[in-house]
């Protein structure tokens, strides 16, 4: 779709039937799909392959979006017929889409009970989720359901759920008392074996019901649910005022709500639906056997080498991801990580050039027209990191390598989130919000092998495995230590020497 002239003027709001420069898809018949988590990532990607669905076979795959607390996206969606504009950016050109799908929304935290009257409805088949890692309320050192975190605390005694586990339980009972409809619950966050994990901490915060209210769902979920694993990959960077303007003057309305993506989008699912799902195929999706490994590939490819580049460009003063990896040394470092330590511990999924792969990765991250910013990549390290760096690190260490960039990566995350005092790691390092910040910075420590410690050994911030690899937990600390002392350039230096690596780009 071509870049246009503001044909009518931005002034009229976008709705159905508006005068608009790019056609929408015709609204759905009725809703098929509930959904958690109404954030830009979703309405850029899950939302854009159902429509691609409904335009190719129909259906009543309608999504009702329910964001966690925020009004704001509610508001506009209401506003605008449920209409939004997806703005496909690249150096080249800005093109739109209106993927039309939604049917309602409202905020979770304002109405907890129809979110579980809605899981109960039988005509919603499928639930999909993206709430982030940090909103499955688990523990990252057990993996399991954090049975010590207040909100579950509080949803466990009763009452209107509030934490997504507790909706999702919840929801699940009363289906099952309404007679049980067949339901689907596909999680689209990044965490290893997303489905398995979903169903898991479902089941544990079950199992923490008095027996006469948990039993029953459990043999329940064991008839008629399933807990598809998935694999999602778009960048979406964070809307800013001047892309609603552009946005705006190409659409000829205004748009309060429209989300920028990169081309690039992949979906890897695994094709167990209890009930049913749309034709996802129509607009790209893969079903295949193989999400685990599409996992990997892009949690460790993409994911772990993306946080190392965001904490270093954040301490070097860079505002955004292309800003970053067009400097040599993170560009080296990136490429160090990427392929010394993350890829040898990733297999390919068949048909997959993991070169091309990489290749392209390189050219996603230096997209200069998309801006994604360093803060917004390196928040919530704490839990992104516990699910992208263990696997490497034992896989290093057992084959007697030592993983020094990825050792890099966490010192560069604590020097941004837990900067040791007199240090400045900068504004972007600031701007990044992390639910460990309040644990890491509540004791003082004396130095960087300190304040590794704590957040390895003490609080297991990325499991216990790791915990116990004491020569990383010393490196970690060591590279803190050097960041702070003669700055981020030194410690890139140091972790590049020590890998003895000279890797670049493949172009």
């Amino acid at each position: 779709m071509p870049i246009i002239d503001d044909p009518f003027g931005p002034t009229a709001s976008l709705h159905r039937g508006a005068r608009t420069s790019v056609a929408s898809s015709p609204a759905p018949r009725a809703a098929g799909i509930l959904h958690l988590g109404l954030g830009s990532f979703h309405r850029a990607h899950q939302a854009v392959y159902t429509a691609a669905a409904l335009r190719a076979e129909g259906g009543d795959w309608g999504i009702v979006g329910v964001a966690s607390r925020s009004r704001r996206v509610v508001d506009a969606l209401h506003a605008q017929d449920h209409l939004y504009a997806v703005a496909t950016v690249s150096p080249e050109a800005t093109t739109l889409d209106i993927p039309g799908v939604h049917t309602d929304s409202y905020v979770a935290a304002a109405d907890p009970a129809r979110v579980v009257a809605d899981l109960s409805d039988p005509r919603i088949r499928i639930v999909t989720l993206t709430v982030t890692e940090n909103g499955y309320s688990f523990s990252p050192s057990t993996q399991h359901l954090d049975v010590t975190d207040p909100r579950v605390q509080a949803d466990l005694r009763g009452g209107a759920p509030m934490s997504t586990v507790a909706q999702l339980a919840r929801g699940l009972q009363a289906r099952a008392s309404a007679g049980g409809a067949p339901l689907s619950i596909l999680s689209c966050d990044n965490l290893l074996s997303n489905g398995s994990h979903t169903e898991k901490l479902v089941r544990e915060f079950l199992q923490e019901l008095p027996d006469a209210e948990g039993s029953d769902v459990l043999t329940y979920l064991d008839r008629a649910v399933t807990f598809p694993s998935s694999m999602v990959d778009r960048i979406v960077p964070s809307t800013t005022a001047e892309l609603t303007d552009r946005v705006a003057g190409l659409l000829g309305v205004r748009d309060e709500v429209p989300v920028p993506a990169e081309p690039f989008t992949m979906w890897a699912i695994e094709d167990r639906f209890a009930g049913g799902r749309p034709a996802w195929e129509a607009g790209g999706a893969v079903f295949t056997d193989e999400v685990g490994a599409y996992e990997q590939l892009k949690v460790r490819l993409l994911n772990g080498t993306h946080s190392l580049i965001a904490y270093l460009g954040a301490l070097r003063g860079v505002p955004t991801i292309p800003d970053a990896i067009a400097l040599a040394d993170i560009e080296a470092a990136a490429a160090a990580v990427l392929r010394g330590e993350y890829e040898p511990s990733v297999t390919a999924p068949a048909g997959v050039d993991i070169e091309q792969y990489e290749r392209d990765l390189f050219a996603r991250w230096g997209n200069s027209a998309l801006g994604h910013r360093t803060s917004q990549v390196g928040s919530d390290g704490s839990v992104k990191l516990g699910q992208r760096i263990p696997g490497p690190i034992a896989h290093a260490l057992d084959r007697g390598e030592f993983p020094h960039l990825i050792a890099l990566t966490v010192a560069a995350y604590l020097a941004c989130v837990a900067p040791p005092a007199g240090f400045d790691p900068g504004p972007h390092a600031e701007a990044m919000t992390d639910p460990a910040r309040e644990r890491l910075t509540a004791v003082p420590t004396r130095d960087g092998r300190d304040l590794a410690h704590r957040a390895i050994v003490d609080l297991r911030l990325f499991g216990d495995d790791v915990a116990h690899r004491t020569a990383f937990v010393d490196r970690v600390g060591d590279l803190v230590d050097t960041i702070v002392r003669r700055g981020v350039e030194s410690a890139i230096a140091d972790s590049l020497a020590a890998a003895g690596s000279l890797a670049h780009p493949a172009t």
